[in-house]
């Protein structure tokens, strides 16, 4: 059954069995889980970065920028997530796709790079902390998405 609407969702950690129609939002982890839209069952991860996915909230609904190309499934669907509702984008060539995927990896490398000229934002660097809640999450994410 294709979901034309998705209901956001605020969770400290994602469910073991998403729910059709819900948008899980991790956000200490700034990414957001949904099955597919086209109702195929596929799980969908959108991490929050400035070279990844942007969300926001208006106290209701959800959006999420850019679209959600879903290349790897057998389904293929395209689609936009604003305000809470789903919008179907055309299908892309092999060639569009490919294009975009080295755009967005030279903006990561661009972005991580700290070149001279280029729109770099410096972070500070993090504090080494003990391995305890990272390797628990990253094993639990393993788990849900079925690795």
């Amino acid at each position: 059954m294709t979901i034309i609407n998705l209901s956001p969702q605020f969770v400290e950690h994602f469910p073991e069995k998403l729910e059709p129609g819900e948008l899980y939002l991790a956000m200490e982890f700034a990414t957001a889980a949904h099955l597919c839209a086209c109702g195929c069952g596929n799980k969908v991860i959108t991490p929050f970065s400035p070279t990844d996915w942007q969300m926001s909230f208006d106290g209701e609904t959800v959006s999420l920028s850019p679209s959600i190309g879903n290349w790897t499934f057998k389904c293929r669907s395209h689609y936009w997530v604003r305000s809470g509702r789903i919008e179907w984008a055309g299908n892309m060539s092999q060639e569009s796709i490919n294009a975009g995927r080295k755009r967005d990896a030279e903006a990561k490398a661009r972005r991580h790079s700290g070149r001279p000229g280029e729109d770099v934002v410096r972070q500070p660097a993090p504090q080494i902390q003990e391995p305890t809640e990272v390797p628990s999450f990253i094993s639990r994410l393993k788990k849900w998405l079925g690795f």
